[in-house]
């Protein structure tokens, strides 16, 4: 391994969490394309030696993580519980966030129909969510975004690889209260 790959190697697994590639080449007084470049060998490396580890792209950032085929085996080595699994109700909310984002704790239960301030909480108690601002109108709600969190936690790199939402029929967005949006 080339001493440049091994020294970030070094820093994610130290680190533990997701560290910026800025970060990473200024700690390295290396360029970003020169770390992207040690990443992308990196990542080669684990798939071609069937490693039990893996490179994770989060957005800008990379985290050096267990791979999930391992997921199980670590969970008794280690004899941690399963994650406990999201509501129905919080995977609602936690989608309607991901795909419309910012949005208010109001957007998000005009499009449910149900007050959704519990569903909210218990997210960013789970740090799948966060505050992200406040809308400029009278009251100044606050906006809601997906974290990092939720983006390893779906086992994503960034937003851009969530599928495609269907079309809306026009009865369908009548029933939603979503007659202003166009179909074709």
């Amino acid at each position: 391994m080339k001493p440049l790959n091994a020294s970030i190697e070094a820093i994610l697994f130290a680190s533990g969490d997701a560290v910026a590639i800025s970060r990473l080449a200024n700690v390295l007084n290396i360029s970003a394309n020169e770390v992207e470049c040690a990443l992308n060998e990196l990542s080669e490396y684990y798939d071609s030696q069937n490693s039990g580890l893996t490179l994770l792209r989060i957005n800008d950032k990379a985290q050096l993580c267990s791979r999930p085929d391992y997921a199980d085996i670590i969970r008794c080595a280690i004899e941690s519980r399963k994650p406990p699994q999201l509501s129905p109700a919080a995977l609602e909310v936690l989608t309607i966030i991901a795909y419309r984002q910012p949005v208010t704790r109001a957007y998000v239960e005009q499009l449910r129909g149900v007050d959704s301030g519990g569903t909210i909480s218990n997210l960013i108690e789970k740090g799948l969510i966060a505050e992200a601002g406040r809308l400029d109108v009278i009251g100044k709600p606050i906006l809601y975004c997906t974290t990092d969190a939720f983006l390893r936690t779906f086992s994503i790199s960034s937003l851009s690889e969530l599928p495609e939402l269907p079309e809306l029929t026009r009865d369908e967005q009548l029933q939603l209260g979503l007659e202003n949006i166009e179909t074709e």
